[in-house]
């Protein structure tokens, strides 16, 4: 009955496209497979999607078998993609049923349903990641006039921690840092073996909005007790904070090397460009990213505050070593010494 009504109500409205959504049910209720039955007869849907857990394992197979049986079946919707789930369930899905895998659901909210693309879940099931499918999600929440601004003030050595939180917010739009991790070849496979908790960008973006607008101009101003504030007001490690400003301090200093390199920006495509280049490519887990020279296959460019993810400084879930303790000792020595000599002066 409600079904029936709502289809009145969206004629009336003129609506160009209804969806009914079923309550979740087990194949083995009888008495709920019977009402779905039921629903599909009276509303004569165009399309019917068995609605599929990727995170269920085999037990989808059994689903799957009973509803295409009690369905007439158009197509499958494999959702929890963002979570853990490699999309495996997608083969045995098929091969049960017969029919296509048409959408994947990479997160709770309408936008977060895309299209399925048999090869980048190829790549994803042997851990080899999915660069397009990430430059598609990149393309969707990313403004290009935006990125153009940002990269003329990465080439004059401009970009303030403002700037940075801004392309914060923008890569959290894409999804939560596991999930974009495991689009990147060579670290795919690796992400489940990773500390990553998933609010790695969270924590950043508190600390950033804990510094004043002057601080977040010039962070060489924020000296040890402005390091303390900011710690106290994100609720966060002074450690945190430090290592937020030494990386950031690094990407400036790496983006000063990129301007001496004569047109190196100049030479980067487009988000289509980079798209069309990636889809051409033979081997998605082998070569450096086009336009990107100098990226190394498997690594990606370490982010400020972000700690020592995979392609950072030392390979993949490595640490880069700090100085030995006889080498402290020996830079504080010198430092004493420098010291002295100026007060002599």
């Amino acid at each position: 009955q409600v079904c029936e009504a709502a289809l009145g109500a969206a004629r009336e409205q003129k609506c160009d496209v209804i969806i009914l959504d079923t309550a979740g049910r087990l194949h083995v209720d009888e008495q709920l497979m019977g009402e779905l039955k039921l629903i599909a007869e009276k509303t004569q849907p165009d399309e019917t999607f068995f609605v599929c857990d990727a995170m269920t394992g085999q037990d989808a197979v059994r689903s799957a078998e009973a509803f295409s049986q009690a369905l007439e079946l158009s197509g499958v919707i494999l959702t929890k993609l963002d979570g853990d789930a490699r999309g495996g369930a997608a083969l045995s899905v098929k091969a049960i049923t017969g029919k296509p895998v048409k959408f994947i659901g990479v997160g709770e909210k309408l936008d977060r349903l895309d299209e399925f693309h048999p090869d980048r879940m190829a790549s994803r099931i042997l851990g080899m990641g999915d660069v397009v499918g990430l430059v598609d999600r990149a393309q969707q929440v990313i403004d290009e006039k935006d990125q153009a601004e940002m990269q003329e003030k990465l080439l004059d050595a401009s970009f303030t921690l403002e700037d940075f939180l801004s392309q914060l917010r923008q890569i959290k739009k894409m999804g939560n840092l596991k999930d974009l991790l495991s689009h990147i070849p060579g670290i795919g496979g690796q992400v489940d073996q990773m500390d990553i908790k998933g609010d790695e960008l969270v924590i950043v973006e508190s600390i950033i909005q804990s510094m004043t607008t002057k601080e977040r101009e010039r962070p060489e101003i924020i000296n040890t007790s402005r390091r303390r504030r900011i710690a106290a007001g994100a609720g966060r490690t002074l450690e945190s904070v430090n290592d937020l400003l030494k990386q950031f301090k690094q990407m400036q200093g790496m983006m000063q090397q990129f301007k001496k390199q004569s047109g190196f920006f100049g030479k980067m495509k487009g988000m289509r460009d980079m798209k069309k280049s990636l889809e051409g490519m033979e081997d998605p887990s082998g070569g450096a990213l086009p336009g990107m020279p100098g990226m190394v296959p498997g690594e990606m460019p370490a982010l400020p505050g972000l700690g020592n993810l995979p392609g950072g400084p030392g390979g993949p879930g490595k640490a880069k070593s700090g100085p030995s303790k006889d080498e402290r000792r020996k830079k504080r020595k010198q430092e004493r010494q420098r010291r002295k000599k100026s007060r002599k002066r």
